[in-house]
């Protein structure tokens, strides 16, 4: 008899093995290099401070809006959720505005790689705070760590179980250290030691963990700076720079040497020169000169004095630095820092070469490459994690963008839709408030909701027919000052009494 075979199930959690605990079993992960290098690197460079502001401005800088998911007619309950939603965001912190907090953490991400905010919830479970961690370097966290943990995932005002493993972190500044679990995590930790509470424990809320929410570039466990593959060019700009300070500092600046001839140093001209030499550097330096005392080589008795020293005055400024040592090794290297964030001259403050056309083309380019994927980006956590658990229907925040524009595409385009009877009165108003970054309200009327083509077509009959009306009650008139013929006139006025007719037909529909 055959044995009953039980059906084949599916795993219900991941079952990939994480690196760190295939490589070292060690609970905390340790950084891969000490980010304090990183942040004296972006504090050093001639361009990175430059590249990470932009990101900073252009990504979240514009601020933080509330909108609607579907375009449909409001409701009490959407203007309710609406208003709660503005509400919570903009409480999300009482320090500064929503939108700084994560400015700070795009600066920090674009520093080390990696930025940590704490979350901090109610007694209801709801995020009601957002901190920002300044001191990136002093967190460190562990792998995830079993067991699979059950969390609920709202969607589409559905719950939704879900299991996954979770990190600890902790944070070491000054030999104290406090705990933090990851968000997300349901269970309850002791901030002071970081264990978990068993089942029927309990713990004071001051002592309760609060979460950690991060948000890293890459895969790997501490992220990775977009800027990793240009490390060898900054560090060489920075010597670069450092090199080229240096000459003002200890260069030498000796333009004039006197030198003589047939002669030799005097103890005290020998001094002197030594001294000289080593306290000439720096501005101080400048346009200086070295007389050279000398006597005589033959140690002659007689009074001839016929070879006497030869004093020559020799020109050694064509030796001395003109200007910037490696400028188009700087150069090079400041490119392809700016080509690892994606960014053009235009964002970073170089603009010689730009001009309407090219700007406007680098704008677009850039914000459909760079900076509109990371505001969806963030957007996404903000309402998938520090905003499920309201469980919002009908709205959702998302990150305002600037507007780029151009009028002349406007322009060839609003042509266009115009031409094809796809614009209507209310449509172009709209758009050109928007452009005039003002709001505006619709026109009431039935014919602000009809494309301007089909309306004129529609009217141009009456138009028609009252033109030839007019024309037609001159040519009467014109008829009975010359005595035309009363038949001829007769027939004038039916075809008039004709066209009133038929223009009070045209305007009853």
């Amino acid at each position: 008899m055959q044995p009953v075979q039980k059906p084949v199930q599916k795993a219900e959690t991941s079952t990939q093995i994480e690196i760190q605990e295939a490589f070292n079993g060690s609970e905390w992960i340790q950084q891969p290099m000490d980010l304090h290098v990183l942040e004296r690197y972006v504090s050093e460079s001639s361009i990175l401070p430059q590249c990470i502001h932009s990101y900073r401005n252009n990504i979240p800088g514009f601020g933080i809006g509330v909108r609607y998911i579907e375009d449909v007619e409001e409701t009490p309950d959407m203007v309710d959720e609406f208003n709660k939603a503005e509400e919570i965001i903009e409480l999300l912190t009482i320090e500064q505005d929503t939108k700084e907090i994560f400015e700070d953490i795009i600066e920090a991400r674009e520093t080390y790689g990696i930025a940590y905010v704490e979350v901090i919830r109610n007694l209801a479970n709801e995020v009601v705070q957002i901190e920002f961690i300044r001191n990136t370097p002093s967190i460190m966290k562990t792998e995830p760590l079993e067991p699979y943990v059950p969390f609920t995932y709202y969607h589409h005002g559905t719950s939704l179980v879900r299991q996954r493993k979770f990190r600890k972190y902790r944070q070491d500044i000054g030999g104290k250290t406090v705990y933090y679990k990851e968000f997300g995590d349901p269970r309850i930790m002791d901030r002071r030691n970081g264990k978990y509470l068993e089942t029927g424990e309990a713990l004071d809320r001051k002592w309760q963990a609060n979460e950690i929410l991060e948000f890293a570039i890459g895969t790997k466990p501490y992220g990775e700076v977009r800027w990793i593959g240009q490390l060898l060019g900054v560090d060489g700009s920075r010597r670069a720079e450092s090199l080229n300070n240096n000459y003002f500092i200890n260069g030498r600046h000796t333009p004039l040497l006197i030198m003589i001839k047939g002669g030799t140093l005097t103890e005290d001209s020998y001094t002197k020169l030594q001294e000289y030499m080593n306290g000439i550097k720096g501005e101080q330096g400048q346009h200086a000169f070295i007389v050279l005392e000398a006597e005589n080589a033959e140690q002659r008795t007689d009074f001839d004095t016929s070879d006497k020293p030869e004093i020559e005055i020799k020109d050694i400024a064509s030796i001395l630095q003109k200007d910037e040592l490696f400028q188009e090794y700087l150069e090079n290297n400041r490119k392809r820092v700016q080509s690892a964030f994606l960014l053009p001259d235009l964002y970073v403050g170089y603009t010689t070469d730009f001009n309407r056309a090219t700007a406007q083309t680098a704008k677009e380019v850039t914000e459909e490459q760079v900076f509109q994927p990371e505001r969806i980006s963030l957007a996404w956590v903000i309402n998938n994690k520090l905003l499920n658990g309201y469980q919002f229907k009908h709205v959702e925040a998302y990150f305002l963008a600037p507007n780029i524009t151009n009028p002349d595409d406007l322009y060839k385009i609003l042509t266009v839709s115009n031409n094809a009877g796809g614009l209507t009165p209310n449509k172009a108003k709209d758009v050109v408030y928007r452009m005039l970054g003002e709001t505006s309200e619709d026109y009431e009327e039935e014919w602000g909701d009809i494309p301007l083509k089909i309306y004129a077509e529609r009217n141009s009959s009456v138009a028609d027919v009252n033109g030839i009306a007019a024309q037609l009650t001159q040519q009467i008139q014109k008829a009975q000052s010359n005595n035309t013929p009363d038949e001829v006139v007769s027939v004038m006025k039916s075809v008039q009494k004709l066209l009133k007719e038929i223009k009070e037909q045209e305007g009853k529909q």
